[in-house]
C-alpha cells in the first residue's frame, strides 16, 4: 500500500474499494462473457465478430488487472475468490444458453452499458478528489464506449442483412 497514495486520495477510501471490487468483479464476469460467448457463437458474420470479441475479451481481462493494482494501492483487497463475483457484481452475467450471434451480442452490449455506468460512477465519484483512480476510470469508460460501439455496428449491420434476405425473398 502507498501511504502517499491514500493521502492524496481526498474521497471516501471504503465506499471507493466497495465500487472498485465491483467493477473488478464485473471484468472478471465481463471477460468470461466474452470468452465463451465468441467460442459458442453461431450464425451470419460469426468468422468477423469472434476475433473481435475475443480482443474486447482481453481488454476486460486488462481492466481488470488496473483496478486490482488500483484497489492495492490504496490499501484494500481485492476479490480473491471467484464465487463472490456474482455477490459484487451489479452488472450480470448472461450465459449464452443460446449460441445466435445476434442474442451473443444483445448479451454483451448489455453489459458494456452496465459497465458505462460503473465506471461513470467511479470517474463523477473521484472528479478532482482522487486524481490516480479517476483517470484510469476515464480510461477504461472509453474502452467501453468503443465497445458498446463495436456492437452497435454489428447488430445494425445483422439487421441490414436481414432486411436485404426479406427484400431478395419477395
Amino acid at each position: 500500500m502507498g501511504n502517499e497514495a491514500i493521502k492524496v486520495a481526498s474521497v471516501d477510501v471504503e465506499k471507493l474499494l466497495k465500487m472498485l471490487n465491483a467493477a473488478l468483479s464485473e471484468e472478471w464476469l465481463a471477460y468470461y462473457q466474452y470468452w465463451i460467448g465468441a467460442r459458442m457463437m453461431e450464425g451470419p458474420m460469426r468468422s468477423e465478430v469472434e476475433p473481435e470479441l475475443l480482443v474486447h475479451a482481453d481488454q476486460e481481462l486488462n481492466h481488470a488487472v488496473m483496478v486490482v493494482e488500483r484497489i492495492i494501492q490504496l490499501g484494500g483487497t481485492p476479490v480473491i475468490n471467484p464465487a463472490d463475483w456474482t455477490k459484487h457484481a451489479h452488472c450480470a452475467y448472461d450465459e449464452p444458453s443460446d449460441p445466435y450471434i445476434e442474442v451473443i451480442l444483445e448479451q454483451n452490449l448489455k453489459g458494456e452499458r452496465c459497465a458505462i455506468q460503473r465506471y461513470q460512477e467511479i470517474a463523477d465519484f473521484t472528479s478532482g478528489k482522487d486524481h490516480a483512480t479517476h483517470q484510469m476510470a476515464v480510461q477504461i469508460l472509453n474502452e467501453e464506449l468503443e465497445h458498446e460501439n463495436d456492437i452497435e455496428d454489428w447488430i445494425t449491420d445483422l439487421n441490414r442483412m436481414k432486411e436485404e434476405w426479406k427484400k431478395l425473398r419477395l
